[in-house]
């Protein structure tokens, strides 16, 4: 038997309930927590009509199957995937066909899941560890017959071919899971170099020595150090399911270490066209599930939330900013303002997920992105909005534009060294300038709630 799915009846109900024109197929997302032992999915939700869907449609000749946009499925897996706190992610796809169709379902489902997770991989700027689960699930469902195929492929292998799965249903799976929680601090400089056009490497460039930071920093949940194979919360009895959430604040310690004397470390003088720093407070959380979950799982899903939240905000602002002005080169000097993480729950489990709200946004607008991206209704007065309402420790990006071609950046890179405080170098004159722009030289302070 393969990897086992269980299903929370929320997702059952919703499935059961789709609706499709006679002789149409219709796809869909599946998302929840993955564990090594088993699956948890706690949210399903159909992929939105494209605009011009309809006259892609009766463009095309041949199978319902191949006039599904597969860029579209894959655009709506990236963007629910940011929606999505610590602990949750995309799990795999749904598939609705007519009878008819059944036999081809398969190929088209494994082609829409290699698509789709090399979609989401592209942003990710955590690593993947040897405990990660590469299985993706597929779920097709017969519109007729209502009949389920649960199956699974592994996205690390494109030649793998699909294993049975067992899909059961079991009510209130998330109702109980702890729900991690902290606030944190970022002030992270990131140099721009060469031309304006290279803005989106440099910052990808940036943050992901950032991410391998707060990777390698540790973890305090409720005060207590997240050891690997510790329980999350030790002295729980067994057989007994709690009623409620717990919430656990929980921080991220990163050192200032020098590094050690036999290790090497070596500088990098580069040109510097300018510089942007990201900074203020941001509210992160993540849920684990309640099955003997182990403190190093729950510190990574915390850790991993605070580099996406942080990665997303960025990504949208420069895609803000490129289909408002059709390019980079827009970027104007001075604090542009970030969006700031709202949360909205999460129907029938008590779990959340978030939306990011730029400042000329309203609460009517995330109500508005949470139908279109989950699928579901959402009242303005359940959003909330509190958490990162400060304006003092707003997430903001300040751009520095360095025209003068005496600025330059040192950037240094110490191997076999997973904390470090970058070493002072004397430049002569430049040495004002270039310290202030050290591209690893980022200032972190993280405090929990």
């Amino acid at each position: 038997m393969g990897r086992s799915y269980i299903v929370d009846e929320a997702v059952a109900k919703y499935l059961g309930g789709l609706q499709a024109d006679p002789g149409s197929c219709s796809t869909g997302l599946l998302a929840g927590q993955s564990s090594p032992q088993r699956e948890f999915v706690v949210l399903a939700m159909q992929t939105p009509h494209r605009e011009s869907e309809g006259q892609l449609k009766s463009s095309r000749g041949g199978s319902q199957l191949d006039d599904i946009d597969v860029e579209w499925v894959t655009e709506h897996a990236r963007q629910v995937s940011r929606m999505l706190p610590g602990g949750l992610c995309i799990l795999g796809l749904f598939l609705v066909t007519p009878p008819e169709l059944s036999k081809d379902a398969q190929n088209t489902l494994k082609r829409l899941i290699f698509a789709m997770d090399k979609c989401i991989g592209k942003g990710r700027l955590w690593e993947l560890t040897e405990e990660d689960v590469t299985d993706r699930v597929t779920l097709h469902i017969c519109s007729k017959t209502k009949k389920t195929v649960c199956k699974t492929l592994d996205v690390k292998d494109p030649k793998s071919s699909a294993k049975p799965a067992d899909w059961k249903y079991q009510t209130d799976v998330s109702s109980s899971w702890p729900m991690l929680t902290c606030s944190v601090e970022v002030d992270l400089p990131i140099p721009l170099t060469g031309s304006s056009d290279n803005t989106d490497k440099c910052m990808k460039d940036g943050l992901r020595r950032w991410a391998k930071q707060i990777e390698a920093g540790n973890c305090l949940i409720s005060g207590r150090q997240a050891l690997d194979d510790s329980e999350l919360i030790s002295g729980q009895k067994k057989n007994i399911k709690t009623t409620h959430r717990q919430t656990l604040p929980a921080r991220i310690l990163v050192s200032d270490e020098q590094p050690e004397l036999d290790e090497r470390c070596s500088a990098l003088v580069q040109l510097c066209s300018g510089s942007i720093r990201v900074r203020g407070v941001v509210h992160c959380r993540a849920y684990i599930h309640n099955n003997k979950p182990k403190a190093k799982h729950a510190a990574q899903a915390i850790k991993r939330d605070i580099i996406n939240t942080v990665s997303s905000r960025v990504e949208m602002f420069l895609e803000d900013l490129l289909i408002s002005e059709g390019s980079h080169k827009g970027l104007c000097t001075g604090q542009q303002a970030l969006p700031r993480r709202v949360f909205a729950p999460m129907p029938f489990s008590g779990l959340s997920v978030c939306d990011y709200m730029f400042p000329d946004e309203s609460t009517a607008d995330v109500a508005e992105r949470l139908k279109e991206m989950l699928d579901w209704e959402t009242p303005e007065e359940d959003i909330d909005i509190s958490l990162e309402k400060n304006q003092l420790f707003s997430p903001e990006l300040e751009i520095i534009d360095g025209h003068d071609s005496s600025k330059h950046v040192i950037s240094e890179e110490v191997e076999n060294s997973k904390i470090h405080k970058a070493p002072h170098y004397y430049t002569g004159v430049a040495v004002a300038a270039t310290i202030a722009l050290l591209a690893t030289a980022t200032s972190l302070l993280y405090f929990s709630e």
